[in-house]
Formats: C-alpha cells, sequence, structure tokens
C-alpha cells in the first residue's frame, strides 16, 4: 500500500500543474483571437447581399467542392447553417469576396439563408487555399508530414499563406512586423523594392548581394559580394521609369563582368546622378525614391505598421495600382488589423457582465448587500489562496470546497447573530 501512495506521489510529481488563473488566461486569449477573427462577419446572415465584402471571415466545403471541382468560397453564418456536417477548410479572411453557398458550383446544395444567388460571382478571386492547398509548397496545413515546426504567414497581396522558411528571407520575430509581401508578389510589383530600402524592417543594403536599382544614365547595377569581400558589378540595360513595372532585368549581352576593388564610397560615386532630380515628376515619393540606390532580391519582404500610408498617391502612382490590381494598398480599412480591430470593438459592445446585469434588477438595499457579500468572499478568498502560494503547495478539489464550507458557515453565523431594532 506505501508503494502504490508513493508511485501515486511520483506521478502527481510529473504532472504538469496548471492553476486557475493559467486556464482562464488561455481561456481569455483563445476568446480574443476568436473575436478578432470571427467578429468583423455577421454569423447569422448571409453575406451575399452585402455584395463584394471590404473583407469577411471565408471558409471553403470539401465535401460540396472537392479538389477537380470549381472552387467555392462560402461565408462565417453558411459555413454554420448550411455546412455544418460538411468538411470545411478555414480560409481565415479574404478581401473583396461575395459569398458562393447554392450558386452553380454546389450541385446538390442550395444555400438556407439567402437562395436567390446569381450562378457564379465574376469578382471573386480563387487560389489553391480553396482546397486546403498553401505555399509554392502546395501542401495542407497542418501538414501531416511535415515535422518541421514553422508558421504561416499570409501575403497582403495575394492573400496566399507560406511556411516562413519558404520565403527566401527568414521572417523578423511575430511582433516586429505587421504584413508581409511574397516573393511573387515583389517581383509582380517591382516598385515596392524602391519604398522597400526606406520602410521595410528587415531593410536591404549595396552591402547584400542583389540588383541595386538608380535608374537614370547608368542603368541598373547588380552588386555581388564575392568571397574576398569586394564587389562585383555588371551593368544591365537600362530601364525607362514608366516601363518600371513590365520590364524583366536582363543582363547587357555584349557586357562583361569585371572585379572592382573601389570602396563604398566609391561605389556610391558610380550611382551618383544628380541630374534625376531635377527630372523626377513634381510630388511622386516613388520617383524620388528611385533616385536613389536601392537593391532588389528574389525574397519576400516584411513591413512595419502605417507602412501603406508612405505611398505615394499622385495620378500617375494610383493608375499604376490599377494596372497592377492593387488599389487596396492606399486603403487603410483594408487590412487584417483594421478587420480584427472592428470585431474585437463589436464584440467588446455586445458583451454583458453577469454581475451588473444582476444588480441592475435588484433594488438599492440589495445591490449594497449583494457588493458588501462579494467583496467579503473575494477577500477572504484572496487571503486563504495567499497561504498556500507562501508555502508552495497546490491548491486541490478539496481545499475550494473546504474554503466554501467555512465562508458559507461564517456567513450563517452573522446572520443569527444579527439583531433587529424597531424604533
Amino acid at each position: 500500500m506505501a508503494g502504490a501512495e508513493g508511485a501515486a506521489g511520483r506521478q502527481s510529481e510529473l504532472e504538469p500543474v496548471v492553476s486557475l488563473v493559467d486556464v482562464l488566461e488561455e481561456d481569455e486569449e483563445l476568446e480574443n483571437e476568436a473575436c478578432a477573427v470571427l467578429g468583423g462577419s455577421d454569423s447569422e446572415k448571409c453575406s451575399y447581399s452585402q455584395g463584394s465584402v471590404k473583407r469577411q471571415a471565408l471558409y471553403a466545403c470539401s465535401t460540396c467542392t472537392p479538389e477537380g471541382e470549381e472552387p467555392a468560397g462560402i461565408c462565417l453564418a453558411c459555413s454554420y447553417e448550411c455546412h455544418g456536417s460538411h468538411k470545411l477548410f478555414e480560409l481565415y479572411t479574404k478581401r473583396n469576396f461575395r459569398c458562393d453557398c447554392g450558386n452553380s458550383k454546389f450541385k446538390n446544395l442550395e444555400c438556407k439563408l439567402f437562395p436567390d444567388k446569381a450562378k457564379v460571382n465574376s469578382g471573386n478571386k480563387y487560389n489553391d487555399n480553396f482546397f486546403g492547398l498553401y505555399c509554392i509548397c502546395k501542401r495542407p496545413y497542418p501538414d501531416p508530414e511535415d515535422e518541421i515546426p514553422d508558421e504561416m504567414i499570409q501575403c497582403v497581396v495575394c492573400e496566399d499563406w507560406f511556411h516562413g522558411r519558404h520565403l527566401g528571407a527568414i521572417p523578423p520575430e511575430s511582433g516586429d512586423f505587421q504584413e508581409m509581401v511574397c516573393q511573387a508578389c515583389m517581383k509582380r510589383c517591382s516598385f515596392l523594392w524602391a519604398y522597400a530600402a526606406q520602410l521595410a524592417v528587415t531593410k536591404l543594403s549595396t552591402d547584400d548581394d542583389g540588383l541595386v536599382r538608380n535608374i537614370g544614365g547608368i542603368g541598373d547595377q547588380e552588386v555581388i559580394k564575392p568571397e574576398n569581400g569586394e564587389h562585383q558589378d555588371s551593368t544591365l540595360k537600362e530601364v525607362a521609369p514608366e516601363q518600371e513595372k513590365d520590364v524583366q532585368e536582363v543582363k547587357a549581352e555584349n557586357s562583361e563582368p569585371c572585379a572592382s576593388s573601389s570602396s563604398e564610397s566609391d561605389l556610391q560615386t558610380v550611382f551618383k546622378n544628380e541630374s534625376l532630380n531635377a527630372e523626377s515628376k513634381s510630388g511622386c515619393k516613388l520617383q524620388e525614391l528611385k533616385a536613389k540606390q536601392f537593391i532588389k532580391k528574389d525574397t519576400a519582404t516584411y513591413w512595419p505598421l502605417n507602412w501603406r500610408s508612405k505611398l505615394c498617391t499622385c495620378q500617375d502612382c494610383m493608375k499604376m495600382y490599377g494596372d497592377l490590381d492593387i488599389l487596396f494598398l492606399t486603403d487603410e480599412y483594408d487590412t487584417v488589423l483594421a478587420y480584427e480591430n472592428k470585431g474585437k470593438i463589436e464584440q467588446a459592445a455586445d458583451r454583458r457582465d453577469p454581475l451588473m446585469d444582476t444588480l441592475s434588477s435588484m433594488n438599492r438595499v440589495q445591490q449594497v448587500e449583494l457588493i458588501c457579500e462579494y467583496n467579503d468572499l473575494k477577500t477572504e478568498l484572496k487571503d486563504y489562496l495567499k497561504r498556500f502560494a507562501d508555502e508552495g503547495t497546490v491548491v486541490k478539489r478539496e481545499d475550494i470546497q473546504q474554503f466554501f464550507e467555512e465562508f458559507q458557515s461564517k456567513k450563517r453565523r452573522r446572520v443569527d447573530g444579527m439583531q433587529y431594532y424597531c424604533s
């Protein structure tokens, strides 16, 4: 018997001890995360009537639209009401999307919340996420065959999700950046490299390997740092500023790479072209940034809070954003952070404090009595638990039961001992 008790004691020592505070904090954290993702979306009404919603929580139904069928997305309310027992892929949030539930992509299902839908939503955009595949590796998440711990990061432009190790650059700590633009989107929206030199969380300098840009007179330079620390540069074909987004950088056919032992200051002298500043378009932030040297690499970039507000909004740049279908970058309410904050605010407004609800239903005397009882309970429970903390012992179920039994006993003695006087 003694041996059994000893084994039980050793087993209890091995079991992790979780305090009530830990449980409450974890529960609150999960609730806040749910509010952030779902709070900005309606859980009872299909969002179809709102048209293309600026941003909402979306799901894809593998039961109704498996791989090989046309991709489709459904809103939060339809995921509950029309697809509750189905296999769903959580897509987090997507921008400018209209609920597909029950349209022509669903052969055997009619939407219960909004059945009168058009056959297709031509404005919706789809990718492999709608079949539960993510990243350039096109794998599911979580991936049962992937044993490497890694976080998934969403590109703010294409809204696909990527493994941190597949982005070409080690992601900063999650709290150090707000948004990410993937490699493919940086290549498509190459003007962002001019901003990255000034705004990106991980600064790119001409000391790195890559393509250094300085449009005007000289052209582009690919700066490669050899093992001896010296720079090698090869002149690339010159690109006109207005052709920036459509041109792929290729090496000049007849240029020979030559080793250079010049210092960094010499390299800067090579790129210096002050005449460009005079020729740059008045008021265009992008043209001013392009006048400076900057580097382009085949990597993703990481951006801080409010970086979008630094983008130029002159007429030419806005036209470029429209041509690239990225006008949303100039909308401060497009960000996931803005959506999450909206959800948190709406949820906070809906939350009701049970104690305050109870108090509001009582008269003045009852309110005072309840508050006094609550304060007594809080004080005594705090003092009772402090003893365990001071002794470093674990609070057990029977300890809590004992506390409330003693508290009720004290309360009865106080009530029985009260004297009432009449005037």
